[in-house]
């Protein structure tokens, strides 16, 4: 959808109605991607549709439908679609049928949309992970045992907890289906090795690559988190600003929640915006340890930067 400038008259509009006249009339326009959809009508929705039914400019509507909605009308419409294209896939409709069902209107737009978000193929999605070798590995870290997944694309997992087969039961209800779930912690010692070292307070030093599920918001708030320097805080106040959406701070939180590789990205960062700890989902008393743990490591590191540079 490209937003253009139109003569409606806008400030008349949002002046009568109020922010709660604009979230009112975003709504609207939600309830119309929704209908479209379930109308099964052909082709995507254009900003200048959804004007015109709702009386704002394309403009206009954009930004007031990311204000309220926390992600733009296309993003909204395609998680729509992707929601329905799961459905489908779930209730065990072929890959083919799913895909024409959700909209997506060929098999080459589907892998290339649907792809990023499943973490997998489609067709590995339908059948819980079928298509996918999945290796994982347990370690010993100063906050309990670990358990870290990969696919042959990237990370998949990354949990914490005190029982190794309570871990492992997690992964395999993850992937109930995939083509393997073995452990090998000798492949996966790299992967391991940086966890832990972050884990520890240290800077990271090695790319961990992911594969996994994300909605569009999602990965907005999520490429925002690795933005948070070590041994620094932020709020989901402040995140959700960061990303464009100030008043999804609630919506960042439930975001963080759902991070499927703790410490590859690092939702411990983020406070509640009152600056308590706030919830976490291996718990508040790790989400704490981590945090002091980084910035120890941080002042630990600007001592010895400091005296380096006065002994040089």
């Amino acid at each position: 959808m490209t937003a253009k400038r139109s003569d409606m008259p806008d400030a008349s509009v949002l002046e009568t109605h109020g922010k709660a006249g604009a979230t009112a009339l975003v709504k609207r326009a939600a309830a119309y991607i929704e209908a479209r959809q379930e109308s099964e009508a052909d082709g995507p929705i254009t900003l200048e549709e959804l004007g015109r039914h709702c009386g704002l400019s394309p403009w206009h509507l954009q930004r007031q439908f990311k204000r309220v909605m926390g992600v733009s009308p296309r993003d909204y419409e395609e998680s729509l679609r992707l929601a329905r294209f799961k459905k489908g896939l779930r209730s065990g409709a072929g890959v083919a049928a799913a895909t024409f069902d959700a909209g997506f209107g060929s098999s080459s737009r589907v892998y290339e949309r649907a792809g990023a978000a499943l973490g997998m193929t489609p067709a590995s999605y339908a059948s819980g992970g079928k298509g996918a070798a999945i290796r994982y590995a347990l370690a010993p870290s100063p906050l309990g045992r670990v358990l870290v997944a990969a696919t042959e694309k990237g990370l998949c997992r990354v949990e914490m907890g005190e029982d190794d087969a309570a871990l492992i039961a997690d992964l395999a209800e993850e992937f109930p289906r995939a083509d393997s779930v073995r452990r090998d912690d000798r492949a996966l010692g790299p992967y391991v090795t940086e966890i832990l070292r972050r884990m520890a307070g240290k800077a990271p030093q090695a790319d961990l690559p992911l594969d996994i599920r994300m909605t569009a918001f999602q990965r907005q708030v999520w490429a925002a988190l690795t933005r948070i320097p070590v041994g620094e805080t932020s709020t989901y106040g402040a995140v959700a600003a960061a990303i464009g959406q100030p008043k999804a701070a609630r919506a960042v939180g439930n975001t963080c929640g759902r991070n499927p590789v703790a410490i590859a990205i690092p939702c411990h960062r983020v406070l509640r915006n009152d600056g308590a700890i706030g919830g976490y989902a291996w718990g508040s008393e790790r989400k704490q340890a981590l945090i002091r743990a980084e910035s120890a490591s941080l002042m630990t590191h600007g001592r010895v930067a400091r005296k380096k540079r006065v002994t040089g």
